[in-house]
């Protein structure tokens, strides 16, 4: 079979699959006297079946999520983040007065922006040290294929903030897709003399391979959510390697001296990103417990596991309800009960590709009506 470049594998998805609809959120900010705004973005994949290798593909038609669990680990670590992605910007934190997520806010204030639906977007009250408060802006998009305007959504969403809240804003940009060469750094536009413009730092995770040794030693918890993403992207098409790569890292993560409720939630983490089928998952957690038993060393019971799994629809209903909500407003009031219901990932990750694809809420409610009587 020919192997098509990813921009063409993109193009081919759509057109005979269209199983990879990118699930966009608009979120916005409130103000304070400094405001920052980390636009945070997550590429999904090229699906598996589109590029197949002889003997190498026994991950089926499986598709990997990488949404929900960086939204996870960036509320659980926020501080962590920042200082890991952008220690500049953490220095000039005042930590020790703590921090508020205040996604409510965030999401009315760019309800109405005409730039597609966003999804895990992050707004944070943090304070300043010299004891002003300042709003952080997290944005983490899953982000399916290039974007030509991601960097002008930047400048709305900054010019937004800006005007409503009349604060300065410092957009900061982690980018997480596979392409070397896209990195979007600013945006402007000029008419008879009159121009605007904005500049903003950027991340990029795929530069991380060349420094994977440092990644193994540091103790932020954002080098393993890189490790696991980065491993996640190279092993699409190959549960053996995927296997052998996610019982590493965990190995790795009992080596580092984290108590037990940060070893939780990384395992949480790596478990979440880096999906594997029923069979390999099941001897994935088999080596697991006997690695444990070796060690002494018991984190992970199986009332722990159960956990993860509810953790998972609980974070689909979420962004499911969110989704509905920008796009539907209060026409979803009574389609929840019918949602939160489902016990099953994947036909809730289907109502949420949903929602960006349906016309209008007549359409969107037949979709959520198949879904909760499929059996």
């Amino acid at each position: 079979m020919v192997r098509h470049r990813p921009f063409f594998a993109q193009a081919l998805i759509y057109a005979l699959k269209k199983q990879f609809v990118s699930f966009e959120r608009e979120l916005t900010a409130c103000a304070g006297v400094a405001m920052i705004s980390i636009f945070y973005l997550i590429a999904r994949i090229i699906h598996p079946v589109f590029w197949k290798r002889k003997g190498n593909v026994d991950m089926k038609e499986q598709t990997d999520e990488y949404d929900s669990p960086w939204k996870e680990i960036l509320e659980t670590y926020f501080r962590d983040f920042v200082e890991f992605f952008f220690p500049e910007v953490a220095q000039g934190i005042d930590w020790k007065k703590g921090y508020t997520f205040l996604d409510k806010e965030f999401q009315k204030a760019v309800r109405d922006a005409k730039l597609g639906t966003r999804f895990a977007d992050k707004l944070v009250q943090v304070w300043k040290k010299n004891g002003d408060k300042a709003w952080v802006l997290a944005h983490v998009e899953v982000q399916g294929q290039y974007e030509s305007k991601f960097s002008k959504r930047i400048f709305v969403y900054n010019y937004r903030i800006f005007d409503r809240y009349d604060r300065p804003v410092a957009s900061l940009v982690v980018l997480a897709d596979e392409r070397p060469k896209w990195r979007p750094v600013s945006y402007s536009h000029e008419l008879w003399g009159c121009k605007v413009s904005i500049e903003f730092p950027v991340v990029k995770l795929a530069d991380y391979k060349k420094r994977w040794k440092e990644l193994e030693k540091s103790d932020n918890p954002f080098a393993f959510a890189v490790m696991a993403h980065l491993k996640t992207q190279e092993t699409r098409h190959n549960t053996k390697d995927r296997r052998r790569w996610k019982v590493y890292l965990i190995r790795k993560l009992y080596e580092h001296e984290y108590d037990r409720k940060d070893i939780i939630n990384i395992f949480r983490f790596i478990d979440w990103l880096m999906k594997l089928p029923e069979e390999a998952e099941k001897s994935f957690w088999e080596e697991v417990c006997q690695y444990e038993e070796e060690k002494k060393m018991r984190y992970v019971t199986t009332g722990e596991r159960i956990g993860y799994k509810r953790g998972k629809l609980e974070g689909k209903l979420e962004a499911i309800e969110l989704g509905l909500s920008i796009r539907f407003g209060d026409d979803i009031l009574g389609i929840m009960g019918k949602i939160q219901k489902i016990q099953d990932v994947e036909r809730l990750k289907a109502i949420k590709d949903a929602i960006k694809t349906a016309r209008n809420f007549s359409e969107m409610r037949k979709i959520i009506e198949k879904r909760t009587s499929d059996r």
